[in-house]
Formats: C-alpha cells, structure tokens, sequence
C-alpha cells in the first residue's frame, strides 16, 4: 500500500521579500477573494534541496552550461587541453547525447535546462579524455556528428541523486532520463489578508564633504509580512522505487527532506531583511492512499487576535484538522503529531504532541520506513 508523508508548517514572517515577481514585487495570490502573499514552491524547493544534497554529500545542479563546465574541466589541471579542443569537447558532449542529440545555443550553453549530479563533470572529462584523438580528428569539420560513444554521456547524463529523486527531472532529448518525483511541494501563501507595503530608502555617500547634501542614491522596494501555511507532501513508495529499492538510504532522505522542509528559508533579499524565523508550528501525518493538505482551513482568512495572526492560524489548523478527522473517521492514518511553540497550548484535532522537531520527525519516519526487526532507528 502507497504511504504518504505529509508536512503541514505555520510560520510567521517578519518584513521580507522571500519570492519576487517580473517586477520586483512579493509575489501573490487571491484566495478565498482575498489578497495574499505567496512563495512559490520552487524558490522553497531549492533551498530545501541544497540542504538536503548538503547533509548526505551528494550535490546536483540545475544548469544549461554542462558543456562550459566540461570544457573549462579539460583546459584545467590535470588535462590541460588547448582551449578549442576543450571547448569542442564540451559541445562533443552535448551533441552525442541521445539519439539526436542536445543542441546548444549561443556560447555553448544547452537548450535545455539539464539537471545532474556534478560529479557528472569529471567523468564526462574523463570520457573525453579517453576519446581525445577523435575528437582531434573532428575539431574543424563542418558536420562533426558524434566522437564521443552516445552510450556512456548518456549513462552519466541519466545518473540520479537523491535531490533528482526527491524532486524529479524532466529531460524529453534523453529516454529514461526524467524522473517522476516522489515529493511534491506547494506554494506557500499567508492565512491572512496581506499585500505587499512600499519601501523608500536611500544610500548615503561617505565621501560627501559637510557642505554637501543629499543621497547618491534613492530608490523603492517592496516588501511584505506575515503568517504562512506552507505544505509539502512524499510519496514514499516513489522514493524507494527511485532509489532501487534502498529502504535503508529512503529512511535517511526522507528524514532530511523533513527536516530541510522544517528549517530552510528561501535567500532571496536576507542582506536587507534577515527574516530567519522557524515554524511555530509542525504537524506531520502519514496516510495511506493519498496526501491530504489542510490549505482549506484558511480559503476563509483569519483575523488578527490580540494583535497578532500566529495563534489564530494555529486553531484554525487543528479545529479544520479536527473536522477533516471527524469526515474521515481517522481511516488511513498511520501517525500523525504535532509540536508547537507553546507547549500548554492544546491543539486536539493535530496528533500527540512531540517537545521537538527532531522527535516529530523522528516519528513520522519511522511509522513512514519502519526499520527491519532487530535494526534501531
């Protein structure tokens, strides 16, 4: 039976622009025909990722410039190649993979946006390297076709990491290459009524003599607040089948995934913001059949109460949880849990309650993955 895990947060945050829009802009959503601020999944998808690829060692990148990276690895040490060479070995790569090949475009970069491990970079070096007479024989003809065996660049290019996994891939030019993600994760937007406010700001020249006034530079921003509901959920039959079947190797990346979910915050303007809160609240519950995410209990907003969202937002999670459990008769759930800042505040209809993250995720993991008889966890 397919189990899911699935991850429910309220976290409150402080004057930022997490996720801008074309225009510079927070970016937003109308829900519930309110206003609200959103962070879209891919920016908190990367920052959960990096982590993730952080804790087991294993990076992958999202890059059109696999060719560049290629050739500037043969003109390097230890391969020191002259730099047409390289650079014709690095649009070789490209050009051999799959049966038509991957085009490239202007300065070598690829057409398509490819997503590998970056060891990929020095085995694909060490392929050309191991092929560089053909490649000598080839540099300058009008229609190289292919020096490189498409067999082996194909073989590196499809190569998975626990962050392709986790989050999949989508390359049409290479057969076998795309990888159905076994997490999916959802905007995240405020459970209240929010729009972005506008910052004015100016810079100072250091320099200016006393007599002088006036700024170097003045400009607008725009920035934004408040208490998002963020939801993430992993298929984690999926997860085991992308990583041939290692229960042992899921246990451990679907804890990291937890965690990097619970911890991480999207980059994007923390020089001028420094927004770095955590949940206030963690709810995880695994299900069987399918996920189930709780972005319903704000379709109606929340007002403020005492001044704030936070507490608000957190009985209306577990009160819609409570209703969601009362529909369902509580069938299909293996765990569920919650831990919240407050630790006298009751909050039913979300599970035991855990001191910490850690715990949560701890058993959430193990009711997900249970360890074989006679392992610990």
């Amino acid at each position: 039976m397919t189990l899911y895990l699935d991850l429910s947060v309220l976290q409150s945050v402080p004057a930022a622009n997490l996720n801008r829009d074309d225009l510079g802009s927070p970016k937003q959503v109308r829900y519930g025909s309110t206003p609200r601020i959103r962070v879209s999944s891919q920016s908190w998808k990367r920052a959960i990722r990096h982590g993730v690829e952080e804790d087991l060692g294993e990076k992958a990148a999202r890059s059109r410039l696999v060719p560049a990276q290629v050739s500037k690895a043969l003109a390097g040490d230890p391969h020191n190649w002259p730099a047409e060479l390289a650079e014709f070995a690095g649009l070789q790569v490209a050009a051999s993979a799959g049966k038509k090949g991957i085009s490239t475009e202007k300065e070598g970069h690829t057409s398509v946006l490819l997503f590998v491990p970056e060891a990929a970079i020095t085995e694909l070096a060490a392929v050309c390297a191991e092929h560089r007479e053909a490649l000598e024989q080839n540099l300058g003809k009008k229609s190289p076709g292919k020096a490189l065996p498409p067999e082996r660049i194909e073989e590196i290019l499809k190569r998975r990491t626990a962050s392709i996994s986790l989050l999949g891939r989508m390359l049409a030019e290479l057969p076998g290459a795309n990888v159905d993600g076994a997490a999916q994760v959802a905007h995240a937007f405020t459970t209240h009524a929010a729009e972005p406010q506008r910052d004015y700001f100016t810079a100072v020249d250091d320099w200016l003599g006393q007599a002088d006034t006036g700024s170097a530079h003045l400009d607008t921003a725009e920035f934004s607040a408040g208490v998002f509901y963020r939801y993430a959920t992993v298929n984690v039959a999926d997860l085991v089948n992308n990583l041939d079947g290692d229960t042992a190797a899921a246990r451990t990346v679907l804890a990291s995934f937890a965690e990097h979910f619970l911890y991480s915050l999207p980059q994007a303007k923390r020089t001028s913001s420094a927004p770095h809160t955590l949940p206030d609240l963690a709810y995880l519950a695994v299900r069987e059949r399918r996920p189930l995410s709780l972005a319903a209990a704000f379709e109606t907003p929340v007002t403020a109460r005492n001044g704030g969202y936070s507490r608000p937002s957190r009985t209306a999670l577990a009160q819609y949880a409570d209703n969601i459990n009362r529909l369902t008769g509580n069938q299909g759930r293996r765990f569920h849990g919650h831990t919240v800042i407050d630790p006298d505040e009751q909050l039913a209809g979300l599970g035991d309650s855990h001191t910490s993250y850690d715990t949560l995720v701890k058993g959430a993991v193990n009711a997900a993955l249970p360890t074989p008889s006679g392992e610990t966890a």
